[in-house]
């Protein structure tokens, strides 16, 4: 599969452009705005709390001018007004950039059919996610979502943050990266997972999710070394993972070598998960003005890339002729 069979037409180009044109306009527009409310939002809380903190001298202890106990619980809901005023002053900016996702992403993906964009939301298929491909989490964040049909088959791509422990300072990452998730050539019968082999402590959680599943060897010990091939049907899922799964991971490690790639079948669902820490469909900050080349093209790659490699995972369980 060639960058070009996924990449717009020059026609398609031109009117990527053209919005693009459009956008920088309005970009320029809400650099300005942002330039005077900024300042201005939070100079006004600023001069707000000089002025009562002033009052409050008259009232205070000489020793205790401008640090007495009124003072102090000033200036804390004076720092969290100009953080709220803050975040409002770049309302333009933030509306600026989520609006023109929606509008933009669907025109730059032209090759994936009945393409829809959402935002923020859970997707369709993930509840369908075997969790032994992710061990434990407790709270999980989906940035875009972008469904469609590509080479004849429907999928969902979604960026997933998954963790467990809602303090950051406790904060345990189970995943973060993209998944694909698509519709098999040829059902599993039960559930196959090929997941990062774990530590000695996620290891534990993600034994209270695999309890059920048996464990099988590749007979590749590279393979065998940085993943747990889990299943509930062993006799099925022995030819595949000695055999076709095998290959797309070994392919995977080659074109995905940061963190190893993970996969999934679930019936006729398949799950293609790759980590990755970079916001893929993040556009460059508002002050940055957007570039087709430096910012849609690679875009537009990076979406092509992962559904052909989805588009090829998707054959693993399939008989030879389907194959």
């Amino acid at each position: 599969m060639e960058t070009a069979d996924f990449m717009p037409s020059e026609a398609d180009i031109a009117n990527i452009r053209k919005d693009i044109e459009t956008y920088e306009a309005a970009r320029a527009s809400a650099v300005r705005q942002v330039r005077w409310r900024v300042p201005l939002f939070v100079g006004l809380v600023l001069v707000f709390v000089v002025l009562v903190a002033w009052l409050f001298n008259k009232v205070a202890d000489p020793n205790e001018q401008w640090f007495s106990t009124p003072h102090v619980f000033l200036y804390l809901v004076g720092f969290a007004a100009s953080i709220l005023l803050y975040f409002r002053a770049i309302r333009p900016a933030t509306r600026l950039r989520q609006s023109f996702r929606e509008t933009l992403l669907p025109i730059i993906f032209g090759f994936i059919r009945d393409m829809r964009y959402q935002h923020d939301v859970t997707p369709n298929s993930f509840d369908r996610l075997p969790r032994e491909t992710v061990g434990g989490f407790t709270m999980s964040r989906f940035d875009d979502i972008i469904s469609g049909r590509y080479d004849g088959f429907p999928f969902e791509l979604y960026e997933a943050d998954l963790w467990d422990g809602a303090a950051t300072k406790n904060r345990a990452t189970t995943f973060k990266g993209v998944i694909v998730a698509f519709e098999t050539v040829e059902p599993f019968p039960g559930i196959l997972v090929a997941a990062r082999r774990a530590n000695a402590v996620m290891g534990f959680f993600r034994g209270l999710f695999t309890a059920r599943m048996q464990e099988l060897s590749s007979g590749v010990p590279e393979l065998d070394a940085a993943y747990e091939f889990r299943t509930d049907n062993i006799e099925a899922a022995r030819p595949l993972v000695t055999g076709r799964l095998a290959q797309a991971l070994k392919w995977l490690g080659e074109t995905w070598p940061d963190d190893p790639a993970r996969i999934a079948l679930n019936g006729s669902d398949g799950f293609l998960l790759l980590p990755q820490a970079k916001n893929f469909f993040e556009l460059p900050d508002i002050s940055v003005p957007l570039d087709y080349t430096r910012h849609v093209a690679p875009m537009i790659s990076d979406m092509g890339a992962m559904l052909a490699t989805a588009a090829l995972v998707r054959k693993i369980g399939a008989k030879d002729e389907a194959g």
